[in-house]
């Protein structure tokens, strides 16, 4: 079995991205990964260059700044990556820059490709998530986040990102795919304050125009980490890979867990989905069979 893993990045130190644990976290199942690597205004290269393993692959690419809808480019960065895989891969293993895998659940995705390596109407592999929010002490429950993504897919050329690269689809088809039983750790919102404004700013603008962004954010101020209706203590362990990271915070976060900011129908939402794991209306870019 072969398996390639692919990512994009682009201005990861100055946003302070996890990139670098990102990739590391998936080496062990990887043969290669594909780094794409966008026109940086820091050393985002270097940063890459530095992990020292000779399975990694650093491409070049140009972002399109003039696309401000949708999140559209993101989508573009993901196809370019994917692309550029090896071409007898077997699984792509794609990993976005603030995601990390917990080494506890190499072993049970290792032999979830290999089941499912042979058998093509399987063209994907979904996996659960866990986003931190504010410190890597909390993660988000309520049902504005997204719980399931695909992040393992059939090396199908004909597979391409979709929307704003959180999902996958064949033409306009979702795919088909099996519950592989792992967990991605999602630390898109936890970082300095200072780094998660700036990250907003850089964030919005690929959805919205200079001046959208200007009358919402105040590059001078840091980002407000209160605005957030539901969280709970996480008290399981992180990725090895992230220890070294965690080990520097430098900026504190508090939060009582016990106080939740609903109105009267996402409390009844809420409610229900913890009594029965169902999510009405929850929207699936899948197909799971």
């Amino acid at each position: 079995m072969f398996v390639s893993g692919f990512t994009f990045v682009r201005n990861a130190v100055k946003l302070d991205y996890p990139v670098k644990e990102a990739v590391l976290s998936i080496l062990p199942l990887c043969d290669e990964v594909v780094v794409a690597v966008g026109n940086s205004d820091d050393h985002t290269r270097e940063l890459i260059e530095e992990i020292g393993d000779h399975r990694i692959r650093i491409i070049e690419t140009v972002w399109d700044d003039t696309l401000r809808k949708g999140g559209k480019v993101l989508a573009l960065e993901t196809d370019k990556a994917f692309q550029a895989i090896n071409p007898k891969a077997d699984w792509a293993f794609y990993i976005q820059a603030d995601e990390c895998l917990h080494e506890k659940y190499l072993p049970d995705l290792s032999h979830s490709m290999e089941q499912w390596k042979d058998n093509h109407q399987v063209e994907g592999l979904l996996f659960d998530y866990r986003h931190f929010y504010g410190s890597y002490d909390f993660i988000a429950d309520s049902r504005t986040w997204y719980r399931k993504e695909i992040r393992v897919l059939r090396n199908n050329p004909e597979i391409h990102s979709y929307r704003d690269a959180q999902g996958f689809r064949i033409g306009n088809r979702k795919l088909k795919v099996k519950q592989c039983g792992a967990k991605m750790f999602h630390y898109g919102w936890v970082r300095h304050p200072k780094f998660m404004q700036a990250k907003s700013i850089e964030a919005s603008k690929l959805w919205h125009d200079d001046q959208w962004v200007q009358e919402r954010f105040d590059p001078e101020k840091e980002f407000d980490y209160s605005i957030i209706d539901s969280l709970t203590h996480f008290d399981e362990t992180h990725p090895k890979v992230m220890l070294e990271r965690i080990s520097r915070r430098n900026w504190q976060f508090y939060y009582d867990p016990s106080k939740k900011k609903f109105g009267l129908k996402p409390r009844i939402l809420n409610w229900l989905e913890r009594k029965t794991g169902y999510r009405v209306g929850e929207y699936q870019n899948y197909k799971l069979i």
